[in-house]
This record gives structure tokens, sequence and C-alpha cells, in this order.
């Protein structure tokens, strides 16, 4: 056979054989049950994710970094009032909002995150900047935010996040909080307004992984908590060997069981599957413990799970012909 077509051969098995470029999203996951949100509503959000995705994707599809996909889809929902994070973030006890973000390469394993700031537009951009103009990889309050301004990312005004939901829902949980209190029972309020994140994975032409994840964090919590979405290993994880993974959730469980970490390290020291380690900690470990949320996870050769053990999650995927987006447990049609 002449060396042409032999060389040929080889490029088309090469490209036959290559993962396909991939994304995947979450919004959230929690008390998300059929019923909550009315057919309108449900539309807001599958439209948004979906308007997500596809700006990833055009990342991925011209031969960008899985990096710039995960920013790129990050920063939209968190431009999106529908989200808890960057604008329609959810409120503290003291009625401000605190937002935090992470970002991992799963090349060079590098990793940025940012905590506790108040005037970043989109703290996921911050958060690669921490990561690539930094020696550092985490920032916090107004550190962070002068190394923004150091950096040219966009600041705006505390009064920006704010929407009329999200601060009716903050009244109402807070009136509920302090009737618990003057009644001396705990409260649950706390726990139906844990949830709320989002964030994305991606692998681009080159074989690389990608991990971000964004938050405005807990309804009403207090003395600067720090949730997991900007903990590397808790809230976001990215190594090409195992996996990228982006959590959301009880994000105290999702510190204490590393759940970004676990997954990815059952797949490079177990040999699991993304399947079977994702199975693994969320519907056995994180559950035992008492928490529950969801991750969504991706693996070098392009197969992903979305999985959680709550009653939904915010989702979507795209990965060539392929395209889904859905926000409960038993959707028949993404």
């Amino acid at each position: 056979m002449h060396p042409i077509f032999i060389a040929a051969s080889a490029l088309l098995a090469a490209a036959e054989a290559a993962p396909p470029v991939t994304i995947v999203i979450h919004g959230g996951a929690g008390a998300l049950e059929r019923g909550r949100y009315s057919p309108a509503e449900e539309a807001a959000y599958k439209a948004r994710l979906s308007e997500a995705l596809d700006a990833g994707y055009a990342v991925l599809e011209r031969g960008g970094p899985a990096l710039d996909a995960v920013e790129t889809a990050i920063a939209l929902l968190e431009d999106s009032p529908l989200f808890n994070a960057g604008k329609g973030a959810v409120f503290t006890y003291e009625g401000k909002n605190e937002l935090d973000a992470s970002v991992m390469d799963g090349r060079t394993k590098a990793a940025g995150a940012v905590a506790g700031l108040r005037h970043v537009k989109n703290p996921i951009r911050l958060a690669r900047a921490v990561m690539e103009k930094s020696p550092h990889v985490m920032m916090i309050g107004d550190g962070a935010e002068e190394f923004a301004k150091e950096q040219g990312i966009a600041l705006v005004k505390s009064s920006y996040f704010r929407t009329e939901k999200r601060w009716r829902d903050y009244k109402d949980a807070l009136k509920k909080a302090k009737e618990a209190t003057a009644a001396e029972k705990e409260s649950a309020v706390a726990r139906d307004f844990k949830y709320g994140t989002v964030g994305a994975v991606a692998l681009d032409a080159k074989g690389n992984l990608a991990a971000g994840t964004s938050t405005g964090g807990m309804t009403l919590k207090r003395y600067g908590r720090v949730g997991d979405a900007p903990i590397i290993g808790a809230g976001t994880f990215a190594d090409n060997r195992s996996c990228a993974v982006s959590a959301t959730g009880w994000g105290e469980y999702f510190i204490r069981l590393t759940i970004a970490r676990d997954i990815c390290a059952q797949v490079e020291y177990g040999g699991k599957s993304i399947e079977e380690a994702t199975r693994d900690v969320i519907h056995a470990r994180l559950q035992q413990s008492g928490g529950d949320g969801g991750v969504i996870v991706l693996a070098p050769d392009g197969s992903f799970v979305m999985d959680f053990n709550s009653a939904g999650m915010f989702r979507g995927v795209k990965q060539g012909g392929r395209k889904e987006v859905a926000i409960y447990r038993d959707a028949a049609t993404p």
C-alpha cells in the first residue's frame, strides 16, 4: 500500500479513536420535586442551561481548551438570576451576598479558588485568574477583590446581585428561622435552602479535562461560612488520569468526605468506572453520613455521569449530536 494511504488511514483511525469533545453542566441540586416550578419556570431554567451548554460546546468545537469552555458556561449561569451564583445569589443572615468559586485544570492539576466575594461580577473568572496569575490557590474577601481590581476583573455594586425573588425567599427564611428559635425548635429552613450551585466539566479535543464550580452559598449562612464549592477536592476536582467533577449539595458533608476527589481517587486507584465510583460516593458514603446533593463527572474517554440523591438536579450535557437538559430524577424526556 502506498505510504500516503497508510498515513491517511492512520490519521483516520486516530480521529475515530479520539474521545468526543464534551461539556456537562449543573445548576444545583436539592428539593426539586415536580410541581415546585410552573411549566414556564421549567422552560426558563432549561433554556438557560441549554444556552450555557451551547456556549461552552462552541468553545470546544472550534478547538478551544476545556478551561475556556468551563469558564464560558459558568459565567453565563452566573449572569442569570435563575441560579444561586453571581446575579441571583442567595442572602446571608445579615442580608448580604457572598460568592465563592473554584476551577481546576486536569492537565496540570493547577487550581484557583475564591470565597466571600461581594463585588465580583463573575467569581469563576477571578478563580481562574488566581490560578493563572498568582502563586496561590485560594483568596478570600477583601484581598481577593483587591486582586480582582489589579487583574481588571469586572466589579459591580452589591445591589447587582439582588433579585426580588431571592429577597422574598430571604425574608421568608429569616422569619421561619426566628420563629423556630423563639419556640426553641430546630429550624428546617436551612436544610431546604442549602442548595443552589452551578458548575461545569469539559473534555477538549486534546484530551484535557477541566472543572469549575460557582455559588452564592447557603441562605441565612452566618459568620463567614464557606461551603464546598471553592474547596478543591470537595466541590471541584479535575485530573486527566481519572476524571473531572463539579459538585452541588450540602457543603459541610462534601467537605468532610472530600466528595470530588474521592470519586476520582476511586477511579484512579481502585480501577472503578466513573459510574461505579459516583454511585458509591453519592448513594452510599454521602447518604449514610446524612448529606445529600449531586455531582457531574466526566472521564477522559468522554463517558459522563450526572447523579444525585436529592429530589432533582438542574443538569445538561452536550456531546456530538447528543444534547440533554433535565431537572427531575425521573425525567423521561430531558
